[in-house]
């Protein structure tokens, strides 16, 4: 009978404390879905209604940002790098189409 008392109270026990247990555990890392769902729940700040399931939906699928458009300059740089080889005519016409695209 004793053996069945201290069984019992440590089966008691043990679902008492493993909700403890579990919450010390640490949280793992969002995934990349769930942190764009975070982002874009920041970004839609106070939106309600249509308004911000339109917002969260074109947030959601959004893809990456297309890459920031090169200065003047840095096309000027690029294209001198690529012409390097070129000489008279030939790398005036190169850097003219170059520096147009």
């Amino acid at each position: 009978m004793q053996k069945f008392i201290v069984l019992a109270l440590f089966g008691a026990a043990t679902l008492v404390a493993a909700p403890v247990f579990a919450a010390d555990a640490p949280a793992a890392a969002p995934n990349p879905q769930q942190q764009k769902m975070k982002d874009c729940n920041a970004k839609a700040g106070d939106k309600k209604g249509d308004e911000r399931k339109q917002f969260m939906s074109t947030c959601l699928s959004a893809k990456e940002a297309p890459p920031a458009k090169m200065t003047q300059q840095e096309k000027m740089k690029d294209c001198n790098v690529k012409a390097a080889d070129k000489k008279g005519d030939e790398r005036k016409a190169f850097m003219s189409t170059c520096l147009k695209g």
